[in-house]
This record gives structure tokens, C-alpha cells and sequence, in this order.
């Protein structure tokens, strides 16, 4: 049995099928997987971290081996308090690379024992975004190709701006 830890991290707001696809690969991937709801200041959010722990929960609840928390601190930090030998990051296309590519390196800088893992989205989801997501929300559009059922009434309630 695989008994390596590994670390998902992301915005996740709201969390897609285009990251499901990845956590749900990465999960076959590491005996332990932790999706990390990750705080980010440049970016303003429509979920509170409780708010998007709660969504992936419920969207991956069938994988038994992941495990969703909220932190707020530097994520190499947190992967030498886990035991986690590895990140998972997902990338769309060559745009996410070069950001990732950046945060790897610093990552390995911070803590030489953890391995940054990318892993290519599904070409079903490349142009599959949280930001487009909230968007076709926030104008009444059916969103039900870009997020699972069980999510789906959340984000609506939160994101569609009736007129």
C-alpha cells in the first residue's frame, strides 16, 4: 500500500470538475491526499475557507483517502508538518506554467524535501476556470457542465445576481 502524503493546494472558489478531475487522479496517485483551501490576498473571494472545505467535502466524500482543510500559511511549511513528499498542481495551459513553475522552485527553496507534481487538466476542462464559472453564475446561466450537482444550488444562491 502507498502510504506517501501528498498536497493539493488551491483557491477553490468555487472548487470545478476540472479540479475534482485532478484531486480524484491525484488520490490514485498517494496513499494520502490533503486538498489544502489555501488563502490567497490577491484574490477576492465569493466563499468563506469554511464555505469551500464544505464543497469539496461533499464532492469528494467517495475518495477515501482525501482529506480537506483550510490553511493560511506557506504551503512548504505546512507539507513538512504533514509528512507530504509531494504538491500536486494542476495546470490548463502553458499561462499556468510559468506562475507554477516559479512557485515549485520557491517551494523546493523553502523545504528540499517536497517534489512539486503537475499535473495536465483533461482537455474537456482546459478552459474550465472558477472565474468563468462564477461568471455564467452571476448572469443565471446553467453552470451544471462546470460544477457537481451537490454544489451547483450553492454556487447559484451566492453568485447570481437576480434583475
Amino acid at each position: 500500500m502507498n502510504t506517501l502524503t501528498a498536497i493539493c493546494p488551491g483557491s477553490f472558489d468555487p472548487v470545478t470538475y476540472g479540479h475534482l478531475d485532478i484531486i480524484a487522479r491525484a488520490s490514485k496517485m498517494f496513499g494520502r491526499l490533503i486538498v489544502v483551501v489555501a488563502s490567497n490576498g490577491a484574490k477576492h473571494c465569493s466563499f468563506t475557507p469554511k464555505e469551500r472545505v464544505e464543497m469539496i467535502e461533499k464532492c469528494t466524500k467517495d475518495l477515501n483517502n482525501v482529506e480537506v482543510i483550510h490553511y493560511d500559511g506557506l504551503l512548504a511549511e505546512y507539507a513538512a508538518q504533514r509528512g507530504a513528499s509531494a504538491i500536486i498542481k494542476g495546470l490548463r495551459a502553458m499561462s499556468d506554467f510559468e506562475y507554477e513553475f516559479q512557485m515549485a522552485l520557491a517551494n523546493k527553496k523553502l523545504n528540499p524535501n517536497v517534489e512539486t507534481l503537475f499535473l495536465t487538466t483533461a482537455s474537456q476542462n482546459m478552459y474550465l476556470s472558477s472565474s468563468m464559472v462564477k461568471q455564467i453564475a452571476s448572469m443565471g446561466g446553467d453552470i451544471s457542465s462546470f460544477v457537481p450537482e451537490v454544489i451547483k444550488q450553492d454556487i447559484m444562491d451566492r453568485i447570481y445576481i437576480k434583475k
